[in-house]
């Protein structure tokens, strides 16, 4: 039999602070790191985005735990590398297709989502969106932590449910009437809805706009893809006005919130769950490698944080930041600790003290705002990847990349976005200390992979890694 949350966990609920912040997370699908104004295209038009960057702080530097999209969630989801419990490989095929029971596939029930944890400091939840965290009994964000669910729980969906498959649900109700036959426009309509409705409530809210553009099928309407005739080659010309759909969305938001006088108290942040792919015609600027790879291009994402009663306009964050900071970061805003796991902490390994290596605690980020609003320099810490044979570590301004068909390479990504110069001869010392390191983290994993990882590093992927010609974007 499945076990569902409530065998693990009652919640309990808490009154939220008064000052507490609005929270809004929107999650781009597959974005090329280049694919915004404010991160050099100029091709693509993204006028709302480059506002949201203007109006809070960008961080050139932004890291996502995955290169793939299921476990990418899952760690932002957590606030834990998702490794440390078996979410290493994606969720992108039939059941049948693991070697693993079916009632495994999906973000384990012990562990708490954002959801969980601001739902417990009193705050109305929900996602909007995609979901790609699991189907079965157990595993519906009804269950985990999010009051509110609008979208689709597999990967990826047609983007005309009215003409094509539909599975769009809305709290495990099939969705029959849209609002707009176009996704990434209903999916803004839903988010618009449900926060108007939560004026009447007296909390503050939370909701993931977990947006699947620019994922694949590559859809976009007739009207979109008119203002990207410029754009020669088709497949990035249909991205191109995904893209502007998506955009759109977020002009729409932050007019919303203008409009009903909420913007001033509410932290919004954007990035992408993991690099673009050559697939749907993205670019990631300068970065080499793409989605599936550990190279920048598949792990490095434009990240915003925007919330004008605390942080400062029209700033860049140049260290490296994670996509795991943001449960440290929204719980400090909502004046909130985390709740304890559900699940026995079965991370902590006696070999750590023998090593001098640091324990695992019970969650891997840390709270930015200090570091966003210039209030503490930053602290040397070590941000680690792994998936289908490759592997990768971050510590201060080197990253140390092991492949399985290559020695390990040392690049310094802050001045070689593009990982063109190995350093691993000319530093030697630091090469040995950062390959143990990555090592000594490798031994402390609780569990092997719950699942096989998909196939698309060995088809898609791999050409990437040794494409050096990133830097001009496509006609």
């Amino acid at each position: 039999m499945a076990l569902t949350l409530a065998t693990f966990f009652t919640p309990v609920i808490f009154a939220a602070s008064p000052t507490a912040p609005n929270i809004i997370l929107v999650l781009a699908d597959d974005m090329g790191y280049g694919d915004t104004g404010f991160t050099g295209s100029e091709k693509l038009r993204t006028p709302h985005l480059d506002a949201l960057a203007r109006s809070g702080v960008f961080c050139s530097q932004g890291y996502v735990v995955s290169s793939v999209c299921s476990p990418s969630r899952a760690g932002l989801l957590t606030g834990r590398d998702p490794r440390r419990f078996g979410y290493e490989g994606n969720l992108n095929r039939d059941d049948k297709h693991y070697a693993t029971r079916p009632e495994l596939l999906g973000l384990p029930p012990g562990e708490l989502t954002l959801g969980d944890h601001l739902r417990s400091a009193g705050y109305a939840t929900a996602l909007i969106g995609k979901w790609h965290q699991g189907i079965g009994p157990g595993f519906h964000p009804n269950e985990r932590g999010f009051d509110y669910f609008c979208g689709m729980l597999a990967g990826s969906h047609s983007y005309f449910p009215l003409r094509d498959r539909n599975s769009i649900e809305r709290n495990g109700t099939p969705v029959t009437e849209f609002s707009n036959d176009y996704l990434t426009d209903f999916f803004t309509d839903e988010g618009i809805r449900w926060m108007a409705d939560q004026k009447t409530q007296k909390t503050p809210w939370f909701v993931f706009m977990s947006y699947n553009a620019p994922h694949g099928p590559m859809h976009a309407t007739e009207a979109d893809l008119a203002k990207f005739t410029h754009i020669e080659d088709p497949i990035r010309r249909t991205y191109a006005a995904m893209m502007w759909a998506l955009d759109r969305g977020v002009g729409r938001i932050h007019d919303w919130l203008k409009s009903n006088g909420e913007m001033e108290n509410t932290l919004i942040v954007f990035f992408s769950d993991n690099g673009g792919p050559s697939s749907n015609g993205s670019w990631n600027g300068p970065l080499s490698g793409g989605k599936g790879a550990l190279k920048e291009g598949g792990i490095r994402v434009p990240m915003i944080w925007s919330w004008p009663a605390a942080l400062p306009a029209g700033k860049t964050y140049t260290e490296p930041v994670s996509a795991l900071d943001l449960l440290p970061s929204f719980l400090t805003a909502a004046n909130a600790a985390p709740l304890p796991l559900r699940a026995p902490l079965s991370h902590e390994d006696p070999r750590n003290h023998k090593r001098g290596v640091q324990k695992f605690g019970a969650y891997d980020g840390i709270n930015l705002l200090p570091y966003l609003r210039a209030e503490s320099p930053a602290k040397p810490r070590s941000l680690f990847w792994r998936l289908q044979g490759q592997a990768a570590v971050r510590n201060g301004d080197r990253k140390l990349l092991r492949l399985s068909h290559r020695p390990a390479e040392l690049f310094a990504p802050h001045e070689d976005a593009g990982e063109l110069n190995d350093l691993s001869f000319e530093e030697r010392e630091r090469t040995e200390a950062l390959f143990k390191e990555l090592a000594d983290w490798e031994s402390m994993l609780p569990t092997v992979p719950l699942w096989d990882s998909s196939p698309f590093w060995q088809s898609e992927s791999a050409k990437h890694y040794d494409d050096r010609d990133a830097a001009a974007e496509p006609k």
